[in-house]
């Protein structure tokens, strides 16, 4: 096909969109559906319902080819794990009785069994359930969901491509489930797992399916030759089948590197690569020859951030691969999974500035408009063009963009460094706080009451004034700090009740910050978050968190943990500015925090965690890029706390993710306690730790907060007998993996509880010294 040819078959598709619904329905119904108030069928019902939604939403707005399959209950990586029939051994009765209910079993766990270990995908904010796998896993076929999604869509007419997590990437996911060596590797096992990913392409195309896209994400990491061995084995074996669909191959969120010789030579139908983070592509794409005779679609629109794409910018792009393949479909980058649904109900945004963002909707709306001017040529989108060329100048030219104040007081930072080293802190710390061995203690949040959330509604509404609503918080702490107390805590926290999330509520107190009402994403699960915009340069015009902190330290002769989100946390849960380098931005919000440090210690707080969970997720994906990121990122945390006295103890907070790539990271923080999650991976970070020397304080979590179930004091007393194996007593707290704010009252109580009489019994045990 000429270039000519190619650019006029070109049409537009997306890869995936947000689950949610406009008002978070799918949320809502699940979460009735666990407290017994929606029936299984109603359930369905509006899950149907929000996938019917979605597909007229697409195909509305000129999208030619929508996806399926995409849509889960809760992680499309558990799903992938029920289509090959990896169900963990634990789970097989409860998915046997009820395949609603075991599902949400996998995902969450029950009183009596664990769930799967969850983690983040990739470098981005939104949780997997990790697969187990052994040695003896046995697969089964079922794509009862695929099919019925795809089903669904062609019934109402549409072009539809199924979309699968692909094969290479879902065993590089998985690890060893428990029992099982740890030096197994799951990608043995993909022989054995080919056979059934061949059986549900065969189902599908039976069922219609013309196209069918294979999500191989994992190869834009570092790969061995024995990975990249696997990728080809796996794709020629695909490839080889008769009775197939058309198989699209998709990466993202980086360049594919070696991994791209190895997939154009495949005998698949096409690839789907990422032209915003991965302009190397093109490049790249261009080196081993292009695709020919294959189906290259192009990611030009940003599917993970919200600014308005560069219609021109991306049209040159696009203009560049025609000749590059026999044709050239326009999408974003990635799923639109990881971006709100539509701009349009929010009202309390500038009108302006609200130009500047692209949510789900109007992001494909830029895709249609692409695939238009690349099919039917620029004059049929001049209005388009002009539009877009305004809102790109207005946004470069704001005054909201720069502070000149600020980037002074950046430019003039040095290297920042606490003034004494963890040794002398740790002794002037032990002096000052006297606490006793294993203390205990909470990372932060405490429930959000249906209560406190009313409150916070009411006082948007005017319904309470302000004097009414912080009467209610006062209480709210009151309470929780009686509780600690009474549950004998060692070091105590406010709770966190008037804050509605970690990030937002700093980031509507810090300048160059824009907050949504309704720009909500997916977590994990029924989590939705609203990441707020960070649209120009940051300060921060009065305290924060100081009020909040000293009343609760009011109540108690105990310490209270003054509580902070870290500035790589605070850039990763946001939607970040494209228009300068993340360390110059990392850096002015490390400023802003840095004021709110200094004010807490001023105030008599004497214990401080700046929580960056985010650290090891905002990794990049290749190791070159490793040490330019982990360079500017402990600089920031540094220089966020660097200004304390030595017997003001740091500490900092990480979770979910796999924190043995950046234990040298984690020591450069310099933090003097660090609390990690590790109740599901079996204190896996402990042993991290230990083998990398880490010569600081401690506190991997022995209680699983994304699960319902309330550990035994047994289990927790032996989690933290295993932490004792590689951090010793001296250097070891006792602690829940994350915060309590998803989690009830009952559970929280009962746990904690559970959680201090395990710290006091195996405290006991410890030999006197």
């Amino acid at each position: 096909m000429t270039a000519k040819s190619a650019a006029a078959a070109a049409q537009a598709t997306v890869y995936g969109y947000p689950r949610q619904g406009p008002n978070r329905e799918l949320k809502k119904a699940i979460e009735g559906y666990w407290k017994g108030r929606v029936t299984a069928d109603a359930l369905h019902a509006t899950a149907a319902e929000l996938r019917r939604n979605n597909r007229r939403r697409l195909a509305g707005a000129g999208v030619h080819e929508v996806p399926t399959g995409d849509f889960s209950y809760y992680d499309h990586v558990l799903d992938t794990t029920v289509m090959v029939g990896a169900i963990p051994e634990r789970h097989r009765a409860a998915v046997t009785a009820d395949a609603t209910d075991g599902y949400f079993a996998m995902a969450r766990g029950t009183q009596d069994v664990a769930p799967l270990e969850m983690t983040k995908w990739f470098d981005t904010n939104y949780h997997y359930l990790v697969p187990e796998l052994g040695p003896d896993t046995v697969f089964t076929a079922d794509s009862t969901k695929q099919v019925a999604e795809l089903t669904e869509a062609l019934a109402e007419g549409l072009s539809a491509r199924p979309v699968l997590v692909g094969p290479v990437t879902y065993l590089l996911l998985a690890k060893p489930a428990p029992g099982v060596p740890a030096d197994f590797e799951p990608l043995a096992l993909l022989d054995r797992l080919l056979p059934v990913y061949a059986e549900v392409l065969a189902d599908l195309r039976a069922a219609g399916a013309d196209w069918v896209q294979l999500d191989e994400p994992a190869l834009v990491q570092d790969r061995t030759p024995a990975e990249l061995n696997a990728a080809e084995r796996a794709y020629r074996d695909l490839g080889a089948r008769t009775d197939r669909p058309k198989l699209l191959v998709a990466s993202y969120f980086d360049r594919l590197g070696d991994a791209l010789p190895v997939l154009a030579k495949a005998p698949v139908d096409g690839l789907a690569l990422d032209f915003t983070e991965a302009a190397a592509n093109l490049e790249a794409l261009a080196a081993v020859g292009g695709l020919p005779g294959k189906r290259l679609v192009a990611g030009v629109v940003n599917g993970r951030n919200i600014w308005i794409n560069d219609l021109q910018k991306s049209l040159a792009t696009l203009g560049t691969l025609l000749g590059l393949a026999d044709r050239v479909d326009v999408a974003a980058s990635c799923s639109l999974l990881h971006v709100p649904l539509d701009t349009a109900p929010e009202r309390d945004i500038d009108p302006q500035i609200l130009r500047w963002l692209a949510f789900a909707e109007q992001k494909t709306t830029e895709i249609v408009t692409l695939a238009k001017g690349l099919a039917q040529g620029t004059d049929t989108i001049t209005t388009a063009l002009a539009a877009n060329r305004a809102d790109l100048a207005s946004r470069a030219n704001s005054p909201i963009t720069r502070d000149p104040a600020v980037r002074s007081r950046a430019a003039a930072v040095t290297d920042a460094r606490r003034s004494q080293p963890y040794t002398e802190r740790a002794a002037a710390q032990r002096a000052h706080l006297n606490l006793p061995l294993l203390p205990t203690t909470t990372i932060g949040s405490f429930p959000q009451t249906t209560e406190l959330r009313t409150a916070r509604a009411d006082l948007r509404t005017g319904r309470i004034d302000t004097a009414g609503y912080e009467e209610r918080i006062k209480a709210e702490i009151q309470e929780v700090v009686s509780f600690q107390e009474t549950t004998g805590l060692d070091v105590l926290v406010h709770g966190e009740p008037e804050r509605n999330d970690m990030v937002q509520y700093f980031a509507e107190q810090l300048t160059g910050y824009l907050a949504t009402q309704h720009g909500w994403v997916q977590s994990y699960g029924t989590r939705y978050v609203r990441p707020p915009v960070l649209a120009g340069d940051i300060s921060r015009p009065e305290p924060m968190t100081v009020r909040w902190t000293s009343y609760a330290q009011s109540l108690s002769d105990r310490p209270v943990k003054g509580m902070l989100t870290g500035p790589v946390t605070m850039l990763a849960w946001s939607f970040v500015r494209d228009d300068q380098p993340l360390g110059d931005t990392a850096r002015q919000v490390a400023l802003a925090l840095r004021d709110e440090v200094t004010d807490l210690e001023t105030a008599g707080t004497s214990i401080i965690q700046v929580d960056e969970p985010a650290l090891r997720e905002t990794l990049p994906l290749r190791a070159a890029d490793h040490p330019a990121y982990l360079a500017w990122a402990t600089e920031a945390f540094r220089l966020t706390t660097a200004g304390v006295r030595p017997d003001t103890q740091i500490h900092t907070h990480m979770c979910y993710a796999e924190f043995g790539d950046i234990v040298q990271a984690i020591d450069d923080l310099d933090a003097d306690v660090i609390s990690l999650e590790a109740a599901r991976s079996h204190m896996q970070v402990a042993r991290e730790l230990a083998a990398h020397g880490y010569p600081r304080e401690a506190g991997p979590g022995v209680y699983d907060i994304h699960s319902p179930r309330v550990p035994s004091t047994e289990e927790a007393a032996a989690l933290l007998r295993t932490g004792l194996k590689a951090i010793p007593a001296e250097r070891l707290w006792v602690n829940p993996d994350c915060g309590l704010k998803t989690r009830g009252w009952p559970e929280t109580r009962a746990s904690l509880e559970n959680l201090v009489t395990a710290a006091r019994t195996v405290r006991a045990e410890l030999p006197a010294s």
